[in-house]
């Protein structure tokens, strides 16, 4: 009687506990994803920007203002490292001053580091607009397609290029020639019987479409759990099946590998989860008529 009474207990917790779990971790996975693009966008782009912004200050601007009486101060209260440089340029005032600046930017930079940090990516995304305009540009667009030959010529640097860009590339597009689905459809990939979920991307080549005999659609079909690949297929468009769902859809089908399935396309009378609360047979509850003779 007591083991009886301990199954369902154990087997009620693991059920509400990968029910939580699937709630709560893709809400704890977006927002760990989002802190670390931030952390790295904050320490590899805009920390530097930053210095540089600094070090520009000390070095050209007149501001903050260094009195005598700062630099009197300073002398006296340099470190061995600090007062060993300081020889070395000669005892040079304009270096003790510059010393004295680099303090006071720091100092002000460190009271108001929240505002202050935000410059750096505010530059960051100045310098990106201008990169993007600058390689826009009939010159540019040739330099960087010049510089990209360069690239996939180098070793190691030539394997992972290439692959970096298709993401990006399907990610974001370009102006000239963005990548765009007009629709979903089911087409029977890679054999007959095989029924596959794809992307239709427009027209195919003329030729290819003369040999069918019959108006024929690009189809692109992505992989799982990447949808960044895939596969190419041209087919006639007779023998595709359109699906009344969004890209967005089809591809959370795709990367939850037939999971995830769209409403709309929920079989009439069921409800397709992860963990239902219907009693489902497994383990820990026996098949009705098990034992039965």
């Amino acid at each position: 009687m007591t083991e009886q009474v301990k199954r369902p207990i154990l087997a009620n917790f693991r059920r509400f506990f990968l029910r939580g779990l699937t709630i709560l971790l893709p809400t704890v996975l977006t927002i760990w994803i989002l802190i670390a693009a931030y952390n790295f966008v904050q320490e590899r782009i805009a920390n530097p920007i930053n210095g540089w912004i600094r070090l520009a200050v000390v070095q050209w601007s007149p501001y903050p203002v260094v009195l005598e009486s700062e630099l009197t101060e300073a002398r006296t209260q340099l470190n061995d490292a600090d007062r060993r440089a300081w020889i070395a340029s000669g005892n040079d005032k304009q270096w003790l001053r510059r010393y004295v600046r680099r303090e006071k930017v720091d100092a002000i930079w460190n009271r108001y580091r929240v505002g202050m940090d935000l410059i750096g990516l505010f530059v960051a995304v100045i310098l990106i607009y201008f990169a993007g305009l600058v390689l826009g540009s009939f010159i540019g667009h040739r330099l960087y397609a010049r510089g990209e030959e360069i690239l996939k010529r180098l070793p190691l640097v030539k394997q992972v290029y290439p692959a970096v860009k298709q993401i990006t590339d399907f990610l974001f597009g370009s102006d000239e020639q963005p990548i765009q689905f007009n629709r979903v459809v089911a087409v029977q990939y890679p054999r007959l019987g095989i029924w596959s979920v794809g992307l239709v991307t427009g027209d195919t080549m003329v030729d290819i479409q003369a040999k069918a005999g019959s108006p024929c659609v690009t189809v692109f079909i992505p992989s799982s759990p990447t949808p960044f690949t895939g596969y190419t297929i041209t087919v006639p468009a007779e023998e595709t099946i359109d699906l009344p769902i969004s890209i967005e859809d089809a591809l959370r089908f795709t990367v939850s590998g037939g999971v995830v399935i769209p409403p709309s396309q929920t079989p009439a009378g069921s409800q397709r989860t992860l963990f239902s609360d219907n009693k489902q047979p497994s383990d820990d509850q026996p098949t009705p008529g098990a034992g039965e003779n």
